[in-house]
């Protein structure tokens, strides 16, 4: 089933560039600055100079502490906070939130991956599984925080967690040389917008390419269409965007910041994580490793280009690794 709705998403955009500078002031410094660095064995491998941007050596292995570390400095301590994830985003909030005297709880999908919700508990967070699949989970969090009189946090609409990862851009722009493609997993949206609005600034010549899953492509579809379109299902191994349910807001923000939008196998997914284990010696998740799935499937797209891939999370139970990597 696709349901479609009313085109909004010619709006002036929501996401400040002088907000994303102010904040690295207030995101803890462990997921700041990042490693960035050409590869040049991955590079040899794929026909391209590859940049990789490793956004897993911090306490959470993700990029999602930048939004995070963000929304929660605006918290007052004793707030309690409800949210979705499918465990990133979770354990990101929980750890902001421990330092703060902020109480958070996380509802995930019944079928989430083992380790991110254990760590996710491990943090401090009270964990609720509800529903088959995020975007259930997402409507039981808004539902509990009806309850609770919480204080409902929703990834990727709340423009902190969208300007926390703009900050990855910041750094991105810093380089010597400007990207000729820089390649941005698409969830809900959060990181691929708040980097791309960076970029579009400071590298307007980078042309900025939204990477989806081909069984979670409902972002992708609705930026094709100019309208959000919704899917009744998802079916791929990339949890961290199997979005099937787009957030109008964020499908707004992508507005004049795509430059071209690619959907991936799940087969090159696992291709791309044993790449990037074997060349770059990190352990990817998939949605981390879409980035190079797509030069998997387009590499006559890439040949001879400069181009940039972010490693956006690394939580693999030990199960997956051995079966992917």
């Amino acid at each position: 089933m696709v349901c479609q709705r009313e085109n909004r998403m010619n709006t002036p955009s929501r996401i400040s560039q002088e907000r994303i500078e102010k904040s690295v002031s207030v995101i803890s410094s462990e997921f700041l600055n990042s490693l960035q660095y050409i590869c040049e064995s991955l590079s040899a491998e794929l026909g391209a100079r590859v940049l990789v941007k490793i956004e897993t050596a911090n306490p959470i292995r993700s990029f999602k502490g930048r939004g995070a570390e963000l929304y929660m400095s605006k918290i007052p301590a004793g707030t309690e906070v409800v949210c979705a994830s499918a465990g990133n985003f979770g354990q990101a909030m929980a750890y902001a939130a421990r330092r703060r005297g902020i109480r958070v709880s996380v509802v995930a999908a019944r079928n989430a991956n083992p380790l991110k919700i254990e760590r996710m508990k491990s943090l401090g967070a009270d964990v609720i599984l509800a529903g088959e699949d995020f975007d259930s989970a997402r409507a039981h969090a808004r539902l509990l925080s009806a309850e609770r009189s919480a204080r409902l946090v929703v990834d990727s609409l709340d423009i902190e967690t969208v300007e926390g990862a703009g900050t990855i851009g910041l750094e991105l722009s810093r380089l010597h040389q400007q990207l000729d493609v820089l390649l941005v997993a698409l969830g809900n949206g959060a990181m691929f917008n708040g980097i791309a609005h960076v970029m579009k600034k400071f590298s307007p010549r980078t042309r900025m390419v939204a990477v989806g899953a081909e069984g979670a492509s409902a972002m992708v579809d609705s930026w094709r269409a100019g309208q959000l379109i919704e899917h009744d299902h998802v079916s791929t191994i990339a949890d961290g965007i199997a979005t099937r349910t787009p957030i109008p807001e964020a499908l707004q923000d992508m507005h004049g910041l795509v430059d071209e939008a690619l959907l991936v196998s799940d087969e090159n997914i696992i291709r791309g994580m044993k790449l990037l284990h074997r060349h770059v010696g990190v352990v990817a998740e998939p949605s981390a490793a879409v980035g190079v799935a797509a030069m998997l499937q387009k590499p006559k797209a890439f040949n001879g280009s400069l181009v940039g891939i972010i490693v956006c999370g690394g939580n693999l139970t030990s199960e997956q690794m051995q079966a992917w990597l």
